[in-house]
């Protein structure tokens, strides 16, 4: 018979660890906005994964909750900036972060 591997919560922070360094590198290293944008947002999944982790890990519901309430802000994030975003890159469709940098007024 084969036993049956159950998750446990080290394994999901080991694999919010993993997530939240890919998007640190997607940060740091592309320059196009639209993945740049991406890689927050997979940064913001991995912390999330990491509250409802720890929340199981203490019993605790505290963290899931938390995790609602981020989840609801990042929706508002995501609406307003892809919309942003959206709208510079169909002005210009080659724009990169430095561009968007001289959009300061």
């Amino acid at each position: 018979m084969i036993a049956a591997i159950v998750p446990t919560p080290t394994w999901y922070l080991i694999l919010a660890a993993m997530l939240f360094s890919i998007g640190v590198v997607g940060v740091l290293v592309r320059r196009n906005p639209l993945v740049l944008f991406m890689c927050i947002e997979l940064m913001l999944n991995a912390v999330n994964l990491t509250f409802v982790a720890t929340a199981k890990k203490l019993g605790d519901i505290g963290g899931q909750t938390t995790v609602f309430f981020v989840m609801v802000v990042a929706a508002a994030e995501v609406v307003v900036g892809l919309g942003i975003i959206v709208a510079i890159l169909r002005r210009r469709p080659n724009a990169t972060t430095d561009d968007l940098a001289e959009l300061k007024g």
